[in-house]
């Protein structure tokens, strides 16, 4: 049988570079568990205070939706602020936001 060396081509590449993208978005995650519950409540209210901000300065007319979101209004008696409750409240303000630039622009 003949040794033949492989040879490197664009398409033999493109496997390393899935990889090493693959690998750079685990870290990412991984960073992100070191993170502190401090450090997450305290980015997630940025980003809620943000697009907030974005949706009073630019988009007045989204602001009625924001009464109405359940976040604003707790069933509960005494409401617990959690991440998840932070994420989803973002989430939210995020899917609000960009449907209606999807549809208005």
């Amino acid at each position: 049988m003949e040794n033949n060396p492989k040879k490197i081509t664009e398409s033999s590449r493109e496997p390393i570079k899935i990889h090493k993208e693959i690998r750079s978005v685990f870290e990412g995650q991984e960073s992100a568990k070191k993170m502190s519950y401090d450090d997450i409540e305290k980015d997630l209210n940025s980003k809620i205070m943000k697009i907030t901000m974005i949706i009073k300065d630019k988009f007045p007319e989204l602001l009625k939706y924001l009464d109405e979101m359940p976040m604003t209004l707790p069933t509960e008696k005494n409401p617990e602020i959690t991440i998840k409750n932070l994420n989803a409240y973002y989430d939210s303000l995020n899917a609000i936001l960009t449907k209606y630039k999807l549809e208005h622009s």
